[in-house]
């Protein structure tokens, strides 16, 4: 890794520079009064490098050197040892933080002792200095200070360059990990989509002529339809299980009175909130409740084939279409504005902002937008399903309606299929003697898919039966 010097380490090059030239003007201003005639060294007695002296020595010595600027000078000496120590402390316990994380036994012990060593270092340092006993050559001890402080920075950059070197790393390994989600996540939603398409390939519906179009065809779209309003409701029960929903309570808000034989039958729950909202409207030609009779007479109503045309040809140019791409260059069109309504009907405000910690995908969608996420890719592709439903339900020269089936009214199979096999099991529990229930009778606790009526012709509602006497599912 390339790294910049620090600026500081200039100021120490420019320090210790400055440091020589002193100590280089120190030297030359004792030779300058050697040469001049003052005194001459070799033949006066040795002087002490003390600068504790008596009063007599804080004169003017027979040398004509004054000790004041002596003990000025072993002062500065002084400290810079002091410093230099500090220094070097300093680097050491750098060096004992940076061993911590990883563990370094080998690496702690060695930085402990170099704390201790310098701790002890200037401990004499202060004993010698209270007992006047110090014997400093402000020269020598300048440069060494100096030396020892710059080794004690330079090993003190050098393991904040190590510590910059293992956030990198640790940055780059976050960055790693991100593009591997980000990757499964891409993966995942085209695993979806595949899953969406495949799960209702409609391309069987590429031949198919208006005058050729018959109730068959109509339920074999259901057919494909029920399989994306399951996938959808799927991934939503997933989201609310990762955003920590209480689902038992969710299932009490939408079925209240529903007792379910398993645990797992609570998916049924959800599946009818999901077929209520998304075909509210179905009977009416503009898939609205507001349409009313009042209000379709005020508009034109074209003639029947007409009607039967205009609604085919919307059937076959939305068949293949991708919707996220269809809502995206089409943002007035009536698919559109009918995927905006049942989103902001389906989705609540609250409910969104717990699956996504915000309302960014509700004001993106109220606002004409198409939000670029898993859940709306399976929205709008159930919502695309449930709109060609209702195209084709009204291409057919037969009325079509739509109905439910009353609550805890009795089971008939011309109107109902029970969407559990479990269900057809309660008669033969109950013959053999099983104390399931105690009328012997299955009623609809709820209805989970309407049923449609085309002329005569009427295709089962699926409902969630269980006996009129149950026990509710413990887990």
């Amino acid at each position: 890794m390339d790294t910049m010097k620090p600026k500081s380490a200039l100021n120490s090059k420019s320090k210790l520079a400055r440091t020589f030239q002193k100590v280089i003007n120190l030297r030359t201003a004792t030779r300058i009064a050697s040469n001049n005639g003052i005194c001459m060294l070799a033949s006066q007695p040795k002087v002490k490098e003390d600068f504790f002296t008596d009063k007599k020595s804080q004169q003017f010595d027979k040398n004509g050197v004054d000790t004041r600027d002596r003990r000025k000078a072993v002062l500065e000496a002084l400290v810079a040892k002091l410093f230099a120590g500090i220094t070097s402390i300093k680097a050491a316990y750098a060096e004992l933080q940076m061993a911590q994380n990883p563990y370094n036994n080998d690496a702690i012990q060695v930085a402990d002792q170099a704390v201790v060593d310098e701790l002890q270092a200037i401990s004499e340092l202060k004993r010698s200095f209270l007992r006047k006993e110090l014997r400093l050559s402000p020269q020598v001890t300048l440069m060494l200070a100096e030396i020892q402080e710059q080794q004690g920075l330079m090993k003190t950059y050098e393991i904040t360059i190590k510590k910059l070197e293992a956030e990198v790393d640790l940055k780059d390994s976050d960055i790693t990990s991100l593009k591997n989600q980000l990757d499964d996540y891409i993966a995942f939603n085209k695993s979806l989509e595949k899953k969406l398409n495949s799960s209702g390939s409609l391309s069987m519906f590429d031949a198919l002529r208006l005058t050729k179009l018959n109730v068959t065809h109509f339920i074999q779209f259901l057919h494909h339809t029920l399989r994306s309003i399951r996938s959808f409701v799927k991934l939503m029960i997933r989201d609310m299980e990762s955003a920590h929903w209480d689902l038992d309570a969710a299932v009490k808000f939408i079925e209240p009175d529903a007792v379910f034989t398993k645990q797992s039958h609570r998916l049924f729950a959800f599946e009818s909130f999901v077929c209520i909202t998304m075909f509210e409207g179905f009977n009416f030609s503009h898939f609205s409740p507001s349409d009313h009779p009042q209000q379709q007479q005020q508009e034109p109503v074209p003639l029947e084939k007409q009607r039967n045309r205009l609604f085919f040809d919307k059937f076959k140019k939305l068949t293949n279409a991708n919707p996220r791409h269809f809502l995206s260059h089409n943002p007035n069109s009536s698919f559109a504005m009918f995927t905006r309504s049942k989103y902001l009907q389906l989705v609540h405000a609250k409910m969104e902002c717990s699956l996504f910690g915000n309302l960014n995908q509700r004001k993106l969608v109220n606002s004409g937008g198409v939000p670029d996420s898993a859940f709306f890719l399976a929205f709008s592709e159930m919502a695309k399903r449930v709109w060609l439903l209702h195209c084709l339900a009204f291409s057919l020269d037969e009325e079509v309606t739509i109905f439910q089936v009353r609550k805890k009214g009795r089971f008939s199979e011309v109107y109902m299929e029970c969407v559990t096999e479990e269900a057809l099991l309660f008669s033969g529990e109950i013959s053999s003697g099983n104390d399931v229930c105690a009328s012997g009778e299955l009623r609809v606790g709820f209805t989970v898919v309407p049923g449609f009526k085309i002329g005569e012709t009427v295709i089962q509602s699926q409902v969630y039966v269980s006996p009129a006497t149950a026990t509710p599912a413990s887990g």
